[in-house]
């Protein structure tokens, strides 16, 4: 349960300045501790993992549900992210996409079709009825929202390296899934699951190539560690999450594993603040 009141995230007192942005993946609902019930946001996610690492003096903005259009407008009680940018903003990391193109959605609708047909593909062939596709549609109308996105950083913090985070491995990259009630998908679903996460970060990949930002993947780094393994080994929680986290959501382990792979982007990062270049285990 999240705690009633909102307390201050910690903030990091080194002289690299973090602004973190994005959604749910990014702000870690239910993995401990939770720090802000508006946006439950987690101490532990990411963004407070990389902050942390670096000695940085964290701005952690991410918020559960948002979308490319939250950025710029107050969430609910939350202020819009896009307001902790400034001039003096060195660092900016962004996971953002999966709201636009409504995947929560897409797996409610998945599982409300597997029951009809657990060993068939009815998800699939919902959603490509008539030769169209609609979540590589969705992903088509949300890439000029990413490109906007970057555009509106720079505009705000320019001289901030930008980096936008992918999506890890929520589903097993083999294609062969685990149908149960806690993984209520059908069989033939789950290749084609696998292929829309992967479709949504090479989009965003793309994106950020061509305005001159960086792309973090954490879909490789998370492979083997998808809903369908054994509680200790998952590192995305399933539909009935065991550990602490959301549905369908990085647990704390997940978190870590994202911020391992922002870390590895970071001491790749060429010209970067002193600060910037960390060790990273492994």
């Amino acid at each position: 349960m999240l705690p009633s009141v909102a307390h201050a995230a910690p903030q990091y007192p080194g002289s690299l300045d973090y602004v973190a942005l994005g959604d749910s993946y990014a702000s870690a609902p239910g993995v401990p501790e939770q720090i802000d019930p508006v946006c439950a946001r987690s101490s532990s996610n990411y963004p407070h993992l990389v902050g942390a690492q670096n000695k940085a003096h964290l701005t952690d903005v991410t918020c559960s549900g948002a979308t490319t259009a939250d950025l710029a407008v107050a969430q609910g009680a939350a202020p819009a992210q896009y307001a902790a940018l400034s001039r003096r903003t060195d660092l900016v990391t962004v996971s953002i996409g999966g709201n636009d193109i409504g995947f929560s959605a897409v797996l409610r609708r998945c599982a409300a079709l597997t029951a009809g047909a657990p060993s068939a593909s009815p998800c699939r062939d919902h959603l490509t009825q008539g030769g169209i596709d609609q979540v590589e549609q969705s992903i088509a109308t949300t890439a000029p929202k990413i490109s906007q996105v970057i555009a509106e950083i720079r505009s705000r913090a320019p001289r901030a390296k930008v980096f936008m985070v992918g999506y890890p491995s929520l589903f097993p990259d083999s294609g062969v899934g685990c149908t149960s009630p806690s993984v209520p998908i059908a069989a033939g679903d789950f290749a084609y699951l696998r292929d829309k996460t992967k479709a949504l970060n090479a989009m965003i990949a793309r994106r950020a190539k061509l305005a001159g930002a960086k792309y973090v993947d954490t879909y490789t780094p998370t492979i083997g560690h998808d809903m369908c393994r054994p509680v200790g080994e998952r590192w995305i929680e399933n539909l009935a999450p065991e550990a602490p986290a959301a549905p369908a959501h990085p647990n704390a382990q997940g978190e870590q594993a994202m911020a391992t792979a922002v870390n590895r982007a970071l001491s790749r990062c060429g010209g970067s603040p002193p600060s910037l270049i960390v060790p990273v285990p492994g």
